[in-house]
């Protein structure tokens, strides 16, 4: 089995190749992900996670998607990514991303945004 590192990175290099099923390939179906300080999910399932991300992320409405990697500590079966995202804005945005990784696959993700 993949050590939470190694999937935080298999998920981390496909979304940069925007190749959808390699990226939710990373994923459990009882996925959820939060943008602090909500604590409510923002994705919910799989399910919810491929239509998200081929409908408004790995389409082809010109986004130029790209993640760069800052900073990325392991402790136990959470990962912590301090990344800058480009695409979505006319500038990057800096972001906190926490994954936890259950069984070999993300379990649950915490979004904070520095803006």
């Amino acid at each position: 089995m993949l050590t939470p590192l190694e999937v935080v990175e298999r998920q981390f290099e496909a979304y940069n190749a925007r190749d959808l099923d390699r990226f939710v390939s990373n994923f459990s179906e009882t996925y959820r992900a939060y943008r602090m300080p909500s604590l409510e999910p923002y994705i919910a399932g799989k399910a919810q996670l491929t239509e998200f991300y081929a409908t408004k992320r790995f389409n082809d409405s010109g986004l130029k998607l790209r993640a760069e990697l800052i900073q990325r500590t392991v402790m136990g079966d959470k990962v912590c990514d301090h990344e800058l995202l480009w695409g979505l804005t006319a500038s990057s945005i800096e972001m906190m991303i926490i994954w936890e990784v259950r069984n070999g696959l993300i379990e649950t993700s915490w979004a904070f945004s520095a803006a």
